[in-house]
């Protein structure tokens, strides 16, 4: 007997039994407690909560209940976990902040942005939302299975019906064993469109899919910088999304200030504040003079103010980069498929909400059906009864039993048992003539529901038209617009985006010199002013190209001997007007004996734009953009240049421009630009001016409108002439005389197409700058010889020549004259003359 009382011991591997032991635990929390269904969107305790409010009758047309009263309901019959884990989990679904469509429709404290916490559950209370109804809707038709409850005395759904796709709208993130789950919120309306596209189209891509669902929208707003991350979670179940806090910048009392007007998704406002308070105590951010929160019931304001002398951009950028004003979302699309985790893109994602949807709707037209045939069984026995209600009367009253007289109903007519007693339980007031009329229409009505039922059920296609009839029905009640907006933009704040986006001057001088200035720096001055010095230069050096970049843009700087090397505008030294500036060998690799002569400012190299080439001995050349989109450090060959030749000038054209050059002896040739056909990076190109003796191309430009040609000598000479007195040549041709060259006013130096309401800048060899009113100079007939633009010295001559804008800048007179308006150099590159050759007959007007 004793030996019988001992307990059995069973020696087990301790590794296995561990193994084992953790494997049940973890799948345990993986499948009952960290990860959402992929049906319904919900963890197993949101998917107690709402059931449980559901069967105490919480919805939106009932009063609120108190909080605790759920919290006991959910934790006493299917939830035998903590009440505050309950009560948490309830609290985030009533907050607006934290799900995109709130499930529970919460009434009292429930937490703020700041970081509040909700009120205890005693003094809260809460019940359904609308939208939270259609999660549950039908669930009382046996469109889902129940399974036991932890104690198996009740019985719980084991997934809701869900007639929204609930984990891509309102998202979910939980932790497991080993994996983790964290899934943005979306627009209800376009992942329902994604669900009809997905209907129409089973072979769509995740990637196509994108043209529906644009992209996670947080109940915070802000901003989506870039769409690579999107992709690729769509794409793979896995990436990463930049959020952006979304801010303006204010003019108030003669300072600027940012106004911050949405956070990124689950950022803290109160948490975010005392971080910019730190950040400015330990000077690591500069410029911030006070720091508010102005929020109220009408939205967040954040009020940033500044000091006068610093730039708001650059701090705006400084705040996205070391506060979580700028934060990542990783987005792990991990979900229970069949009992399994499981990471999904977007396409499988609706595939299976969609298969969820699929057999709702069959099990709910299922039950529908058997409802209806059961009906119709009744009915069709009371239309027996009322056929022979004389009969059936008489058997009843002879019958000394409901038992027997049921019976004498069924041997007698062949009804069922529940037709039989259907008949028993029929009142007096049914054997009228129009309550037979209305269980006539009543079987009527039923025998074409029973049809319409089975048809469906036969026929998939009814079945998902059904389920995106429902879906718009859902999307027409509770869809808004997008909160969150995607922009066009890198996904990562790199150094540049703390240098602000401004125009700026660059100026390289013949010996390789660079350096970059503001637009401020120079003032309109009247025509034959003497102009303000620029630039220190040698003896032997002169200003070669002025241009006007942006400072995010990118240089494309090409050598005399047609390569191309490229940096970003923010990269040239920014130096004072007088200063030299730095030897550009320091900056790009450039070889010996290179020189640069043109200079290209591009925004990006993904637009359908061309370069056009000329060269000095009148070559011209057509090559795309896009082909110059790779330039490695040592520079890129960028058009064949011939040993004798060299590369003078490039523009950026669209391909269907006019083409327009000039030469140093006062020729010039107007072609369109669709005369040279596009070539390769290497190729040389073909004749677009037939030159004479000593001549040779110093200038080219794009045709624009009917604007005028500004012509420029060497002796500071120039006029303008209209577009028009150039007639449209053949390329190769010798071209037509454009100005009547002599002793008095020099070489031709510059060509440019300009405009009226433009300036002119003017650089000489020995760094005078000028800058004068575009309409200030003369309109003259292409063979005169032009009026002084600037005065200069006898050793001096005019090197450069630039357009400018027109600005807003405050006047500066330095010589007696008509005051004119300062300006701002333009974007286009003004670098060394271009040439073209072609063979037509000279014209001697």
């Amino acid at each position: 007997m004793a030996e019988e009382m001992q307990p059995q011991i069973k020696e087990r591997d301790i590794g296995s039994e561990m193994r084992e032991s953790f494997m049940d635990y973890a799948m345990s929390i993986i499948v009952s407690r960290a990860l959402p269904d992929v049906r319904d969107g919900l963890k197993p305790v949101h998917r107690r909560i709402l059931y449980a409010m559901s069967e105490l009758g919480m919805s939106p047309d009932k009063p609120y209940k108190k909080s605790a009263r759920i919290v006991g309901e959910v934790i006493g019959k299917y939830h035998p976990h903590g009440d505050s884990a309950v009560y948490e989990t309830m609290v985030r679904m009533a907050q607006d902040f934290s799900l995109r469509y709130m499930l529970v429709d919460g009434h009292g404290n429930f937490g703020s942005i700041d970081g509040d916490s909700a009120a205890a559950m005693r003094y809260t209370e809460a019940r359904l939302s609308k939208i939270a109804m259609e999660l549950l809707r039908d669930i009382n038709k046996e469109t889902i299975d129940f399974v036991p409850n932890y104690d198996g005395e009740e019985q719980e759904p084991a997934v809701l019906p869900s007639r929204f796709p609930n984990l891509l709208v309102n998202g979910i993130s939980g932790i497991a064993v080993g994996m983790a789950t964290a899934i943005p919120p979306h627009n209800l309306g376009e992942v329902i469109e994604g669900v009809q596209a997905l209907i129409k189209n089973p072979d769509i891509t995740p990637l196509e899919l994108m043209q529906y669902i644009k992209g996670p929208d947080f109940p915070t707003g802000g901003y989506i910088l870039g769409r690579e991350g999107i992709k690729q979670a769509y794409s793979t179940g896995r990436g990463s999304v930049t959020m952006r806090a979304k801010a303006t910048i204010e003019e108030a009392n003669g300072k600027a200030r940012i106004i911050v007007n949405e956070l990124p998704y689950q950022v803290i406002k109160t948490r975010l504040i005392v971080n910019i308070a730190e950040l400015v105590r330990d000077k690591k951010i500069d410029g911030i003079t006070d720091l508010r929160d102005e929020s109220d019931r009408n939205g967040m304001r954040i009020v940033i103010e500044l000091r006068k002398d610093v730039n708001p951009n650059v701090v705006l950028n400084n705040l996205y980069k070391h506060t979580a004003m700028q934060s990542n979302f990783g987005i792990i699309m991990l979900a229970i498929v069949n009992k399994e985790p499981k990471i999904l893109n977007l396409k499988e994602v609706l595939h299976y909400y969609l298969l969820h949807q699929q057999e709702i709707i069959r099990r709910r037209t299922e039950y529908d059906l058997r409802k209806a045939e059961a009906r119709a069984h009744i009915l069709e026995g009371l239309r027996i009864a009322l056929d022979h209600l004389d009969e059936v009367i008489s058997l009843i009253r002879s019958s000394r039993t409901t038992d027997i007289a049921r019976q004498g109903l069924m041997d007698t007519f062949a009804l069922s048992y529940e037709q039989a007693q259907a008949i028993l339980d029929m009142r007096l007031q049914r054997l009228t003539g129009l309550e037979r009329e209305k269980i006539e229409e009543e079987y009527a009505e039923l025998l074409q529901k029973i049809a319409e039922l089975k048809e469906i059920l036969a026929n998939e296609s009814l079945i998902l038209g059904i389920i995106s009839d429902e879906l718009e029905e859902i999307k027409e009640r509770f869809s808004d617009e997008r909160r969150t907006e995607i922009t066009i933009g890198e996904d990562s704040i790199e150094d540049e985006d703390l240098i602000p986006q401004e125009d700026v001057i660059i100026t390289i001088t013949h010996s390789g010199y660079i350096k970059r200035l503001p637009v401020t720096t120079y003032r309109a001055q009247r025509r034959g002013g003497r102009g303000v010095v620029g630039m220190d230069t040698k003896d032997d050096d002169f200003v070669e190209h002025l241009f006007v970049s942006n400072t995010h843009h990118y240089l494309m700087f090409f050598t005399d001997k047609g390569k191309v090397y490229r940096l970003k505008a923010y990269e040239i030294p920014d130096l004072s007007r007088t200063a030299r500036g730095t030897p550009i060998i320091n900056l790009i690799q450039i070889e010996q004996g290179e020189t640069v002569n043109a200079v290209i400012p591009v925004e990006n190299f993904d637009s359908d734009q061309y370069l056009f080439f000329a060269t000095k001995e009148g070559i011209v050349k057509k090559t795309p953009l896009q082909d110059y989109g790779n330039i490695r450090k040592g520079g890129l060959i960028a058009i064949n240049i011939r040993e004798e030749d060299r590369l003078v000038g490039v523009r950026l054209t669209d391909g269907q421009q006019e083409i327009i050059m000039g030469t140093k002896m006062g020729m010039s040739i107007r072609f369109e630009e669709d005369d040279v056909r596009s070539m390769g990076r290497s190729a040389t190109g073909v004749k677009g001016i037939h030159l004479s003796e000593d001549d040779e191309v110093i200038d080219m430009d794009v045709v624009e409108g009917h604007n005028d040609v500004l012509i420029v000598t060497s002796k500071g000479f120039g006029k303008r002439t209209p577009i028009d007195d150039y007639r449209i040549q053949t390329r190769g041709g010798k071209g037509i005389k454009t100005l009547n060259i002599t002793s008095k006013n020099g070489f031709v130096v510059g060509l440019k197409v300009v405009k009226e309401d433009e300036d002119l800048m003017i650089i000489t060899a020995q760094g005078t700058i000028i800058r004068m009113s575009m309409a200030g100079i003369s309109t003259m007939g292409r063979n005169t010889q032009g009026v002084r633009l600037i005065n200069i010295k006898e050793d001096d001559e005019v090197a450069t020549v630039a357009r400018v804008d027109k600005s807003e800048e405050e006047e500066e007179v330095l010589e007696e004259g008509p005051e004119i308006t300062a300006t701002v150099v333009r974007k286009d590159p003004d670098e060394e003359p271009e040439t073209d050759m072609d063979e037509e007959s000279e014209d001697n007007e």
